[in-house]
């Protein structure tokens, strides 16, 4: 299969803030030792792609590699594209492999690949790296990985194998569900963290026996200090458990930045309150997976409030604000079709034209599941509070500041669109604590998600296709990304890279331009048919005449 490996390509570059070029002369690297090159199939172009051509360099998971490898061999990797070096972005993706090195065993040329893009165990300063940002993506027609960085410390590769029996599109879209099913499967730890730093502040003699008594039932930090005020030496990201007693905002907001990533601040309100809301790290809730709760009194053991999971529970009554997305699309069909009785879902955006468009799949799911589903304008008919589950899908803080206020008690808040790690809100902590409200966000998937969704699909119990909205070659991927940018497409776009020439077209303008194509649409849904057919069409250089 090696011959007929090019010694160019054609891919999507991102060289700067809002800064895409289609290069055609990208040179195909070809594999080291431990390397995969792998052909790519297709490509699904994300919301998080955005937060990438917005960032650039200052994207968490664009930043060096400092941890959880041998730095030395990034040497050796040419697709390692950290900082402002060019980055092909693209990480929902299907690969074909071509060629593999002579050290790398269980994959062999011919094999189909569903790409798991977190590398977990692999530290950026604040982040982890990923496949289409610390390393090269699916947005190119080849692609070179380093099984030295895709195995996990236990030993599994991150290619998942995937079945001929689907389309392309249908398994590289179990990415971006498994990152919604991570967002409720995930379980936050609910002690300190063993081996940790933990700091004490602002603790009065009263509460002295109860902290003593926490401590007895906790994993042991590596380093606790007990302080007043705010230490003069004290590095940022160097705290994984804060215990703050008082209610000081101007002092907690200085100590935010000193939380490490997966750190949790703990809040003793000792029976009083913040004099105004909290200027709060709303980005790095989601990103690096800070958790903030609390209680009125002194006691640890009640502040550290953490819930079984972030599941939806019998009888919540559920608000996804910027439902009319392609993934807000994708928490209501999770949520409708989760089998939890008594939920109410609520799906919330300004766009009539999406709503429709969600209505259109999500009522008759609604009625088998017998689940109750309604869509409302959030700028002319929201719904009345509070609600027991809010999921923001657009990544405005204010919207978070919104949702504390539009909470019952023990509600639960996922911040699910990426704000910036970098961006601070004035958040109501009074209310986060009274009602004992949790806020969480993820980001990204773990291998579990993706299997779970890709059996799924493979079982027929999920058709991912149905949020395909529109397809394109790498011709039309810039135009693709600028048109996820301003809502201009309602779902998902699928790239081909193989599909010279094609442009950004919405399956209901294939009509016009590919009439076979358009005839092996299912009402109007992408089909692994239609898929064989473009494919077909554009299959060694051709242009894609119909």
């Amino acid at each position: 299969m090696n011959s007929g490996i090019p010694k160019t390509q054609r891919a999507i570059q991102l060289i700067g803030v809002d800064e895409l070029r289609l290069k055609q002369d990208k040179p195909v690297h070809r594999c080291g030792p431990y390397q995969v090159l792998a052909k790519v199939e297709v490509a699904g172009l994300c919301f998080s792609d955005l937060k990438l051509l917005k960032q650039f360099s200052s994207h968490i998971r664009k930043s060096e590699i400092v941890s959880g490898i041998d730095l030395e061999l990034l040497k050796e990797i040419p697709s390692y594209v950290p900082g402002d070096a060019a980055v092909v972005p693209g990480h929902e993706t299907v690969v074909r492999i071509v060629e593999v090195g002579e050290k790398v065993e269980g994959i062999a040329p011919g094999d189909r690949r569903l790409v798991q893009t977190d590398y977990r165990w692999i530290k950026t300063a604040q982040s982890n790296a990923a496949f289409g940002y610390t390393f090269e993506g699916g947005l190119q027609e080849y692609v070179l990985m380093d099984m030295r960085i895709i195995t996990d410390p236990d030993g599994e590769n991150m290619l998942i194998p995937a079945s001929e029996e689907l389309s392309a599109s249908s398994i590289a879209l179990v990415e971006p569900w498994a990152c919604v099913e991570d967002a409720y499967v995930t379980v936050d730890r609910n002690t300190l963290k063993k081996g940790g730093n933990c700091l004490v502040v602002n603790m009065p003699d009263d509460a002295k026996d109860k902290l003593r008594s926490f401590l007895v039932d906790q994993p042991m930090s590596a380093s606790m200090h007990c302080i007043d005020g705010m230490p003069n030496k004290l590095a940022d990201n160097s705290i994984d458990d804060l215990l703050f007693y008082g209610t000081d905002a101007d002092l907690l907001e200085k100590l935010f930045d000193k939380m490490a990533p997966g750190g949790r601040v703990i809040l003793m309100q000792c029976g009083d309150t913040f004099a105004r809301d909290v200027v709060t790290p709303v980005g790095r809730i989601h990103y690096t997976a800070l958790r903030i709760s609390g209680t009125v009194g002194n006691d640890p053991q009640k502040a550290l409030y953490t819930p079984p999971s972030a599941e939806i529970r019998p009888n919540d009554r559920i608000d996804i604000v910027g439902a009319g997305g392609p993934m807000g699309t994708m928490h209501v069909i999770r949520d409708i079709c989760q089998g939890v009785p008594g939920v109410n879902i609520f799906a919330g955006d300004m766009s009539n034209e999406r709503l429709a468009a969600l209505s259109e799949v999500a009522i008759p799911l609604a009625t088998t599941n017998k689940v109750g589903f309604e869509t409302y304008n959030a700028k002319l008919n929201p719904p009345a509070d509070p609600f027991d589950h809010i999921a923001i899908m657009v990544p405005a803080p204010a919207l978070v500041a919104q949702a504390i206020e539009r909470c019952t008690s023990n509600a639960m808040i996922d911040i699910f669109a990426g704000i910036p790690v970098t961006v601070y809100h004035p958040l109501n902590l009074n209310d986060i604590i009274s009602k004992q409200i949790y806020m969480f966000g993820t980001s990204g998937s773990a291998m579990s998600d993706m299997r779970v969704v890709l059996d799924k699909v493979s079982a027929g119990n999920l058709n991912t296709d149905l949020s395909v909205a529109a397809i394109s070659g790498l011709d039309g991927a810039a135009e693709g990304m600028k048109a996820v940018e301003h809502q201009q497409i309602i779902g998902k776009v699928v790239v081909y890279p193989a599909c010279h020439g094609l442009g950004l077209t919405k399956l209901e303008d294939l009509e016009d331009s590919f009439p076979t194509v358009a005839a092996a649409l299912e009402k109007g849904k992408w089909t692994m048919a239609a898929e064989d057919i473009l494919l077909r069409l554009f299959r060694n250089g051709g242009n894609g005449n119909d």
